[in-house]
């Protein structure tokens, strides 16, 4: 039975979850109505570059043996390949989650500006395929890891931990209020590979 939850759980019905958009005036063609999300731009690739670059924790949603999404905060850190690695333990519910399914998502928050809120903030939100890494890559893997995480020597030295590839497929850029630009693993991939 799922952690916490009573047997019993079905999906719930479907709801009724149409975004009409406001009535601003006169009817439109709904072709020509402004769109909530942009496409990447140079500024929106360096920046969310600059959040993977930076990231070195996230928020892991995954999907439980009953379908139901479940989050988890994790170590994460680029791989050399430029891929998002996370280091999860076997024994996690998380790591059965993607053992069973490997879809996920990341949240991954940038710093809050000057006002102080959270939702101030940049954050990159990212739709990923999860595998265990080559198990040959793992010394170079931990020794990177633990250059830029030095706290982290005691769970790269228990042997249920391993690191996870997490291949982004697509994601969304926050870049703050009105700026939200939808990305393609090319607008995700390190500057100097090719697309």
């Amino acid at each position: 039975m799922p952690l916490g939850r009573p047997s019993d759980r079905a999906a719930p019905p479907p709801g009724d979850c149409r975004m009409d958009p406001l009535p601003t005036g006169p009817p439109q063609d709904p072709a020509a109505a402004p769109q909530p999300h942009r496409s990447a731009d140079p500024a929106s690739r360096a920046l969310a570059w600059s959040l993977l670059q930076g990231a070195r924790h996230a928020t892991l949603a995954v999907l439980d043996e009953a379908g139901w999404p479940m989050t988890s905060r994790i170590g994460l850190q680029l791989g050399a390949d430029g891929v998002p690695l996370a280091l999860l333990s076997d024994l996690a519910l998380h790591s059965r989650a993607l053992c069973r399914d490997p879809r996920a998502a990341l949240l991954i928050d940038g710093p809050a500006n000057a006002r102080g809120s959270p939702l101030s903030g940049p954050r990159l939100s990212l739709q990923v395929r999860a595998a265990p890494a080559d198990p040959s890559l793992r010394p170079a893997q931990a020794a990177d890891w633990r250059r830029r995480d030095p706290k982290a020597a005691i769970y790269l030295g228990l042997s249920d931990f391993r690191f996870w590839r997490l291949e982004p497929v697509g994601g969304l850029l926050n870049a703050g209020f009105g700026r939200a630009h939808l990305m393609t693993p090319a607008d995700l991939a390190a500057p100097d590979t090719p697309a």
